[in-house]
């Protein structure tokens, strides 16, 4: 462990370092004016925080809160002091600005993401191909000062470009690579067409795959195109946090499909039911609810990040000895993306899960295509694509996909196949749900 002084330490020593640093923010939110305004809604103060419950009687924090206050919203740092800032995707509204001062960047980023790259299985040194985005995103400076502060050499090239990639892949020798799972599976169709194997030319042996999760037969499928031992782990953080900071999976949890939140010194985790807005219990699924506990510029106080996972049903046995570092499932879905099928709630990892076993279609290119009102809807479209190479017919593949949904999820689903190459391609996060209006542009089927 890098980290073994904090690594190591049991559930209630984690919980005891918590509570004496949500003292500290307490004290430097209070008087702020955005945050006083904040908690006055709920007839709290900043410093309540500092009482025994009083994380469990802070308000929530969500878009909303945070589009109120545009541009900066609970900027807690003079602007002087902030380094850069980063934004959220804006994919439902504005893009939301977090600033970073140089503690922040330059100490409390590299420290978590440290422990992150190594409790992955980084090695001091290796050399990594970083692949993720750049800009007002915060996933490609996050993995460079994450490589930097274990001293990997970075090749920091991002999406894109992947005829190049595919040779450099080849041609440098990287150890470990950080990206999308969209992209390295583009990646690898990218390297085949121009005559460059995976498995016996490419030296990677470690994946640090994010922005999105992806279904285990999916991760599955990637692994076995990719060289002998080579692993793909799942790292899962959001802008709010700070980054890519929550959760990794590890060799201890890679084959039960769980990551561990291995930073929660400086972050609390919430797991929560998103109707009651109450703790889970193990083996439940909840919604991550964070808390960050050392940023200087823009820290988030139960910030609600819709994202749903479940709590492992034994969060403390992790055979690495973080003994106090909960386990948690992969990414299930999105309380907004969660959608209601003729009464039956379904997730798009449900319907990766369907896609990414069927042979003969196109592992990344799938989409879900519902009406403009999509909390409950009657009927769904999920669209597929051929696999070029594939001897199975269209009406094959769309047969197989709508009696996998029957099965799987007992309703019937309007299946549409797609001649390869025809839905779009995602680099970095993908939007599988979209409305029929929004995707007006889609090919027809072929």
């Amino acid at each position: 462990m890098l980290h073994a002084d904090i690594e190591s330490l049991d559930y209630p020593a984690i919980q005891a370092l918590q509570r004496t640093r949500l003292a500290e923010l307490a004290k430097r939110l209070d008087g702020q004016p955005d945050w006083t305004a904040h908690f006055a809604a709920a007839g709290m103060k900043p410093s309540d925080l500092a009482a025994k419950d009083g994380l469990e009687r802070a308000p929530f924090l969500d878009k909303s809160a945070l589009h109120e206050r545009y541009p900066f919203p609970f900027l807690t740092a003079a602007m002087p002091s902030v380094r850069r800032f980063m934004a959220t995707s804006g994919t439902t509204g504005l893009p939301v600005l977090f600033g970073m001062t140089e503690n922040d960047y330059g100490r409390l980023l590299p420290y978590q993401m440290a422990r992150i790259l190594s409790a992955a299985g980084v090695q001091r040194g290796q050399r990594a191909y970083q692949g993720y985005g750049y800009g007002l995103w915060i996933g490609g400076p996050a993995l460079d000062v994450g490589f930097a502060a274990l001293d990997c050499p970075s090749f920091p090239i991002g999406p894109g470009r992947g005829e190049l990639v595919v040779k450099w892949l080849r041609d440098h020798s990287y150890d470990v690579a950080s990206m999308s799972p969209l992209w390295l599976m583009s990646l690898i169709a990218i390297a085949k067409q121009a005559g460059i194997d995976p498995r016996k030319d490419w030296s990677i042996k470690l994946a640090i795959l994010g922005g999105q999760s992806v279904s285990t037969e999916f991760r599955n499928l990637l692994e076995a195109e990719m060289p002998d031992g080579f692993v793909s782990h799942n790292i899962y953080g959001t802008t709010e946090a700070g980054g890519p900071v929550l959760a990794i999976s590890t060799p201890f949890t890679h084959a039960a499909d769980e990551l561990q939140l291995v930073n929660e010194d400086t972050i609390i985790t919430e797991i929560l039911d998103p109707a009651t807005l109450k703790p889970v219990a193990p083996g439940e699924i909840g919604e991550i609810v964070i808390t960050t506990l050392a940023r200087e510029a823009s820290p988030v106080v139960r910030w609600r990040t819709r994202d749903l996972v479940r709590l492992s049903a034994h969060p403390f046995d992790c055979k690495s000895g973080r003994r106090g570092m909960r386990k948690i499932g992969r990414i299930i879905g999105r309380t907004d993306d969660m959608i209601k099928v003729k009464g039956v709630i379904v997730f798009p990892s449900q319907i990766e899960d369907i896609v990414a076993a069927t042979p003969g279609t196109v592992k990344e290119a799938w989409q879900i295509y519902v009406d403009k009102q999509k909390t409950t809807i009657g009927s769904m479209c999920v669209a597929i694509e051929a696999n070029a190479r594939t001897n199975r017919s269209q009406e094959e593949l769309v047969a197989e996909v709508r009696r996998e949904i029957r099965a799987r999820l007992g309703f019937n689903a309007v299946v549409e196949c797609f001649a390869e190459g025809s839905l779009p391609r995602y680099e970095a996060k993908a939007t599988r749900v979209l409305h029929r209006a929004e995707a007006a542009e889609a090919a027809t089927p072929a």
